[in-house]
């Protein structure tokens, strides 16, 4: 004896059988807006979710009202910040990961030494003056550096570009 399969489940096993642009149009009419995303996988899950919840009559009025009450005391910011200033950079503006003013910042390169002269907002090499370490980085090597790594003052984080 066959299985009879409903209306919802024929339509959400035909969202496998369709093409992205299909699905795209698909979005249109459950949606009522266009999507900016040509993502297959995406597309099938929301399509299916808005079926369903269509048949289904979505969350209740107690799911919508415990959604409601999470969301006032939820955080606003669920990464914590990159650098945590300090005291001291909070009051002079410059940057927690920068050495003391008058300090000299050297790297070799190429078998030469270069020295860099750390000032409150600006960088000194050879007398003149830069905003910028990757700046002096360029003028050292011909090519774009981030001053920061050409300087060994910071680290490439694991599985970023080479």
């Amino acid at each position: 004896m066959a299985k009879k399969i409903d209306p919802l489940q024929r339509e959400l096993l035909s969202l496998d059988e369709m093409s992205v642009g299909e699905l795209v149009e698909k979005f249109r009419g459950v949606f009522g807006k266009d999507t900016r995303t040509r993502n297959r996988p995406y597309l099938v899950r929301k399509i299916a979710w808005r079926l369903q919840e269509r048949a289904e009559g979505g969350l209740s009025d107690r799911a919508k009202a415990r959604v409601a009450e999470l969301a006032a005391t939820a955080p606003l910011r669920h990464v914590a910040p990159r650098v945590k200033p300090t005291e001291e950079a909070e009051s002079d503006g410059r940057d927690p990961r920068l050495p003391k003013p008058g300090t000299v910042i050297r790297r070799e390169y190429n078998g030469k030494e270069y020295a860099v002269t750390v000032h409150e907002t600006d960088f000194e090499y050879r007398g003149k003056r830069y905003a910028s370490l990757s700046k002096i980085a360029k003028d050292i090597t011909g090519t774009h550096w981030n001053g920061w790594l050409f300087f060994n003052l910071a680290t490439r984080k694991r599985g970023a570009a080479a």
